[in-house]
């Protein structure tokens, strides 16, 4: 890192400006517990760590999580987070974030990642998204996040990045002379993420419980290296620097595949549009991509035949849509053909869908209202985030600015 650049990042400029209308594994994995999941009825929070940041005196357990602003958003992101955080919103104290910095480690866009960030906080809020009752800012806009990045890569052993699987798969694809050093240490950054704000919970997918197990290492690793007694030599009260979080997994059906295979996961990168509902999809565009999306030559349709993986998603998509029973759906479903629930589908996905297209409209029609919906979020999150922040620039032996 070159001295200009090191200074820029020490320096941390103001958090926004103000606007118009503004309002060891190894020998450590045995000293690590087994990654522990809740399901989204968790209860009280356990206790925080020796410093935290203001909070109400009986406070709720704490939730993070966010979606990257590349491509449009899907039904997969929608039914497998972002619909579930609506509920979790009133459960415990929620920060949500469009995580932009993370949406780099490949190639992309760049005049188009600002309107990206912007339109995805419009459908968090859209999807129901309350800013009187979580925050909701965007990643950069909290430089806490990258500072703590790199206080982390310190004390994150390289072999740990190099078993995650999801770099090794996009490497792959990509061939190394295609992919940067942001796509292997991009979960450093992630942990940063997590454990800048004490997180408890954390909602994950199967797919991503990786991630937090790592998150989880890092954190055990640094109050190993930094926390206690280390800490309270150089004038910090000790105890553990950071809260281990735990898993959140959401109820069924938050592993959304794609329409053209059911046996991998709609995503925003797959080639054809065709393979996913976007959130902002009309209604033609919708009718057609059911239409056509892939089904078998079974008779009847069920959600526990292994051989069936399109008609197990399809099922489980109207089931969430339309916040039915496994059993309802079942009862309800099981011997139409496929023409016929094609169009069951279709109508419960447009009539979903519709008014949070309208929300997400009325919304994007105001800029500053959303300006300082995300003004007001960055403002809470970096409250918290700059104690943590501050503790392990401490802890780690820098001098105070």
């Amino acid at each position: 890192m070159s001295r200009a650049l090191l200074a820029h990042v020490l320096h941390r400029p103001p958090l926004l400006a103000s606007r118009s209308g503004a309002g060891a594994r190894g020998l450590l994995a045995s000293r690590i517990h087994p990654l522990r999941r809740l399901n989204c009825s968790a209860a009280e929070a356990a206790a925080g760590p020796t410093e935290e940041a203001p909070a109400s005196p009986a406070r709720k357990k704490r939730v993070v999580s966010g979606v990257q602003p590349t491509g449009m958003v899907h039904l997969g992101n929608y039914l497998g987070a972002i619909k579930n955080w609506v509920a979790l919103q009133d459960l415990y104290e929620t920060f949500f974030f469009i995580v932009d910095l993370h949406a780099i480690t490949l190639p992309y866009d760049a005049p188009e990642l600002s309107k990206a960030t912007r339109s995805t906080a419009a459908i968090y809020l859209a999807c129901g998204i309350d800013n009187s009752k979580a925050s909701i800012f965007v990643q950069s806009h909290v430089r806490a996040h990258v500072e703590m990045m790199w206080l982390l890569s310190s004390s994150t052993p390289i072999g740990w990045l190099n078993r995650m699987i999801q770099f090794k798969e996009k490497s792959r694809k990509a061939g190394d002379e295609n992919v940067g050093v942001a796509l292997l240490t991009y979960p450093v950054l992630m942990a940063s993420d997590i454990l800048l704000y004490q997180s408890d919970l954390v909602p994950v997918g199967e797919d991503q419980t990786q991630h937090l197990e790592l998150t989880r290492e890092i954190a055990e690793r640094v109050n190993n290296l930094y926390g206690g007694r280390k800490w309270k030599k150089l004038g910090g009260r000790g105890g553990s620097l950071f809260k281990v979080p735990e898993a959140l997994i959401p109820p069924a059906g938050a592993r959304v595949m794609s329409l053209t295979d059911g046996l991998s996961k709609m995503s925003k990168s797959a080639p054809s549009d065709q393979s996913r509902i976007n959130l902002l999809d009309p209604k033609d565009v919708i009718v057609n991509k059911i239409k056509r999306c892939k089904t078998d030559s079974f008779p009847g349709l069920e959600f526990d035949n292994p051989e069936r993986p399109e008609c197990r998603n399809l099922l489980s998509i109207y089931q969430i849509i339309t916040g039915k029973t496994k059993e309802e759906v079942v009862s309800e479903c099981q011997d139409m053909n496929w023409g016929t629930f094609k169009t069951t589908l279709t109508d419960a996905l447009i009539e979903h869908l519709q008014p949070i297209q309208a929300h997400y409209e009325e919304i994007m029609s105001d800029p500053d209202y959303l300006d300082n919906v995300l003004l007001e979020g960055a403002g809470k999150a970096s409250e918290i985030a700059d104690i943590t922040l501050n503790n392990v620039y401490q802890a780690m032996g820098f001098l105070r600015r």
